[in-house]
Formats: C-alpha cells, structure tokens, sequence
C-alpha cells in the first residue's frame, strides 16, 4: 500500500537538511627562493665540471701542491690561514729544522691542523725531549719545545755521535763545541755514560788526563788516557779502583811515567806494564788517534 502524500499547506516553508561542510584544505603558500641562487647553482656546476676536467687532465695534484687541500684552501678564505709560527725553547736545534719536522706551511688552515700529530712529529726529532703545540686562533700556532743536553759523545763501529744523559743519540758529532764533552766507546756505551762520568767525579783530579772510556763487554771499563796509557778497571767497586789509581798518582806519579797499561783489576795490588816505547812516541801515537775519532787527519 502506498503512504498518503504529506499535506502541503500554503505558505508553510519546507524544511531544510544541512549537510556538513567538506573539510578545508590548506592553503598552499608559495616558498620564495633566495636571491642568486641561479648563478650560484650554474658556478656550482661549472666547478663540478672543473673539478672533474682537472681530475682527468692529472692537474688535480698540481693544484693541490700550488694552493694546498680544498679543505685548507676553504679555511683560509674563511680567515684562519696559518701565517705565523712562534717558536720557543730551542737551543741547538734552528727554526727551519723544527718546521720542517712539523710539516706546516702556508696553504694549511689553523681550523684543520692536528695538533698532537705536529707535537708526535717534533718529538721524532732525537734533540726534542718533549713538546708542546697550541692554536692561537685565527691564524697563530704556538710550538714550545724543551730539548735534550749534551751529555757525552759516543763512538761506535768508528761513528762518533753526541747523547743525552740518558744515551740517547742526538746528532752525529761535527760542532767543536761538544769536544770537550766526556767520550765513551763501544757497544752499549751510550747508555752506561752515567757510570763513566760518575767514575770521572769520583777521581777528578784525573778527569783532565782521561781522553776515552771503553766499555768492554759491556761490563766494565778501560780508560784511555792523554799519553796512550791504558788503565782497565774491575767490573766491582771500580770506583775505589780510581780512588786508588788518584792516590798512586798523587804519591809516585804512576801515570807520567814510561808506562804502557796499569791493570786495576786486583783490589789488593796494581799490575803495570812496562812501555817499550817512549812517552814521547806514545803520546804523539795518542793524538793522531783522537784526530781520526774527531775527523782530523792531521
């Protein structure tokens, strides 16, 4: 059956359904683009293009060695170029020699410096006993180095190099300067110089008239003298051997006497050997002999 139509009555207003609203989509804002960045983008290109022909071309290390890392050659346009290096706390050693084991120069950057490789560097120096390397920013570094004292000159296999006090070998032996400095020979000597030289305070009176100390075995020592004469100590107690080799001296006058060696060996007595040569000859035989350990032929 079919429902009766609604009564319409004159003047009624039908009713009216409200549908919800489709939800609104944002508005889309425009992003505007900073200025230049056309030209920028077609500089980036053509350096990429550059890069790349410099790359094929074998003119990339070319470039490298003339104007440094890209990354140094960025720092310095920033404004942190290297441009000074202050040194303090050399001695032997010059400035040249400490920058060059430092490897900086101008085309770096104070930003991308390693400053515990440069101090690792320095301390490769054998002169250097330690180091200290700071940035002053924006374009300072600051080296400060403490280094080792002659202490002794050793030979070795006809060598002669200059040591530290703890046997370090610093330089090869070509300064005058060092010629008076103790002088030990052989294997191990460098790092007994402690002993022989505390032997020469022992007996200092003797210190004048000992050229060299020869460590033999590396368990005792002979002395070479001035005159040629050689005076082996025990490997126990041998500083009372020198006490008693200054007591001789002092009361006969052993040591300017025509003597070839003295044996100190035996606590209870010293063994002297006879030269069969004069002084005289010995003595000029003992010079030529420091001549060639010094490098003097004459």
């Amino acid at each position: 059956m079919t429902a009766p139509p609604l009564a319409m009555t004159r003047g009624a207003v039908p009713a009216v359904v409200q549908r919800p609203l489709p939800p609104r989509r944002p508005r889309r804002r425009g992003v505007k683009l900073p200025r230049f960045i056309g030209a920028w983008s077609v500089a980036g290109l053509f350096s990429m293009v550059a890069l790349a022909g410099a790359i094929q071309g074998g003119h990339l290390q070319t470039l490298r060695q003339t104007y440094g890392d890209f990354h140094h050659v960025a720092g310095r346009i920033a404004g942190f170029g290297l441009q000074r290096v202050t040194i303090s706390g050399q001695v032997e050693l010059n400035e040249r020699e400490i920058v060059a084991a430092a490897g900086v120069d101008s085309r770096q950057s104070l930003l991308f410096l390693d400053v515990a490789q440069i101090r690792d560097k320095i301390l490769a120096l054998p002169l250097v006993e330690s180091a200290s390397v700071r940035k002053l920013y924006p374009n300072d570094l600051v080296i400060d180095i403490v280094e080792r004292e002659a202490y002794a000159v050793w030979q070795r296999d006809g060598e002669l190099k200059v040591i530290a006090s703890d046997g370090t070998p610093t330089e090869k032996m070509r300064d005058p300067r060092f010629v008076d400095l103790p002088l030990v020979v052989g294997e191990g000597a460098n790092k007994r110089a402690k002993d022989f030289v505390a032997l020469l305070d022992v007996a200092p009176e003797l210190r004048s008239r000992i050229r060299a100390g020869s460590l033999i075995g590396e368990r005792r020592w002979n002395l070479t003298l001035a005159n040629g004469i050689l005076v082996r100590l025990p490997e126990v107690d041998a500083a009372d051997a020198m006490k008693r080799l200054a007591r001789a001296q002092r009361e006969q006058r052993l040591l300017e006497r025509d003597v070839l060696a003295i044996d100190m060996r035996d606590p209870d007595r010293i063994t002297v050997r006879l030269a069969a040569e004069p002084a005289e000859t010995r003595l000029e035989a003992a010079k030529k002999k420091m001549g060639k350990w010094m490098g003097n032929d004459a």
